[in-house]
């Protein structure tokens, strides 16, 4: 009985001859190798492959049916990770031989016939080379799943941040979180049927809810007045947007950057006479001009302590009329061609009835 410590590792030795399989097989079991495949019909590898999953591949080159090189080249196909080291067992001693199977993928080659200490050395660091590699592969696989996790989490968290956010820029000036909902979606529709792919279209509907937030800023005797601003109270009133861009501009990443684009622009007209800056036509970025349509089209057809709500039909036609002076043209004809949908997200985030 062998003195060797038994391994668990699983080898496949594949070769025609069954002398040759009875010999490695004795090779290796003499040295507490438990887990050996001998496999005669090569056409039987890939099958046995998927139910086995070895550890290390022993593999004559010329046998029937499939002789070694195309045995690799279908192991290969499997596009396994993962895939064990190869070693070619042959009786060939060319150097043509030998480099074809190198570079067919073979990581080693073994000389028939077979020297036992020099096939007992190469089994044995393939397969610590193996599982080492295994080993890097579970930590990378691992460290890329915890990465993963923690970026969806840090995502989620920074999605409630913004609509927090929004919220509260939305309270103070006595609108409710429903404005926001609907203006948001109504930005996301009008995105997608410009043509935004749908990671651009969630951008602007998480981007959008913080296109207000500047008007933290100002103060609640001008904020909340109930009758006209005069002349300079609305020049501090138009300071919201300047100071929503502020607040938003250190963060650096895609959302924010889109959210401290739309606060700065969404007051910005098509004919030039917005603010702040008095951009005109496509000066104004295009997440600016879809949060301007979608916003003033729902503070319209909203209820506020100062107004009451527009019916769809007005607010439509002032959106019409304004095609080309306020609002970009073009986005205003996909807004029309989008009504209905646009009244289903109107439905859906309804303001809640009071009791």
């Amino acid at each position: 009985m062998s003195s060797e410590a038994q391994h668990s590792e699983r080898i496949f030795i594949i070769d025609d001859e069954p002398a040759n399989l009875k010999l490695v097989q004795r090779m290796l079991s003499g040295q507490g190798y438990t887990q050996l495949v001998l496999i005669k019909d090569p056409r039987d590898v890939l099958d046995l492959y998927q139910q086995q999953r070895p550890d290390l591949i022993l593999l004559d080159i010329n046998m029937p049916y499939l002789d070694g090189y195309q045995v690799i080249e279908k192991l290969q196909a499997l596009k396994d990770d993962l895939l064990p080291p190869i070693v070619m067992l042959t009786a060939q001693h060319g150097k043509d031989f030998l480099l074809r199977a190198l570079a067919a993928g073979a990581r080693d080659y073994i000389s028939k016939p077979f020297d036992r200490n020099e096939l007992i050395m190469r089994v044995r660091n393939l397969l610590d080379a193996q599982v080492a590699h295994r080993m890097l592969h579970n930590q990378k696989s691992l460290l890329e799943t915890m990465v993963a996790e923690r970026t969806e989490e840090l995502h989620r968290t920074r999605l409630q941040v913004v609509q927090r956010l929004g919220m509260a820029a939305e309270y103070k000036d006595e609108e409710t979180g429903f404005h926001i909902l609907r203006m948001s979606h109504i930005c996301a529709l009008l995105a997608r049927a410009i043509g935004w792919n749908e990671q651009q279209c969630d951008l602007i509907l998480n981007a959008s809810p913080m296109h207000d937030i500047g008007k933290i800023g100002i103060p609640d005797v001008i904020l909340l007045k109930p009758g006209r601003l005069d002349s300079v109270e609305w020049e501090t009133m138009k300071t919201h947007a300047e100071i929503g861009a502020k607040l938003l501009a250190t963060d650096g990443s895609a959302l924010m950057d889109m959210a401290r684009e739309i606060a700065l622009t969404h007051h910005e007209k098509w004919d030039g006479s917005g603010y702040p800056n008095g951009l005109a036509g496509e000066e104004i970025p295009i997440a600016g001009r879809i949060a301007a349509l979608a916003d003033v089209f729902d503070a319209l057809t909203s209820e506020r302590p100062y107004k009451k709500a527009w019916t769809m039909e007005a607010a439509v036609q002032l959106i019409s009329e304004n095609r080309g002076k306020h609002f970009d043209p073009q986005l205003v004809d996909v807004f029309l061609k989008e009504l209905p949908a646009i009244a289903s997200i109107r439905e859906q985030f309804a303001e809640p009835q009071a009791s």
